[in-house]
């Protein structure tokens, strides 16, 4: 179920900038979060079964405790984890 329409184009196409952006993965995957919960509730874009899954393993992965740097293995599976939600965009 692909929402269509303007705003989701765009919403897709700033996500897909955000997963795409110079930077630590870390911070650009937060970005994506934070892009796609505002796309989700403007209902610009549809929640799927597959990307509430993707979050869900992003979420987990950027867990950090108080003051605690996040490293390698973190912004690896974020990697990992953004180019799946960057395949299920064009479902959402």
């Amino acid at each position: 179920m692909t929402t269509e329409g303007a705003a989701a184009a765009a919403a897709r196409a700033e996500v897909r900038e955000l997963i795409a952006a110079k930077g630590h993965t870390v911070d650009n995957a937060r970005a994506v979060v934070a892009r796609l919960d505002a796309a989700f509730a403007a209902g610009d874009l549809e929640r799927t079964a597959s990307m509430d899954l993707y979050l869900g393993d992003l979420m987990r992965a950027l867990e950090q405790d108080e003051g605690e740097k996040l490293g390698g293995k973190s912004a690896e599976a974020a990697r990992f984890i953004l180019r799946a939600i960057d395949r299920e965009l064009d479902h959402a």
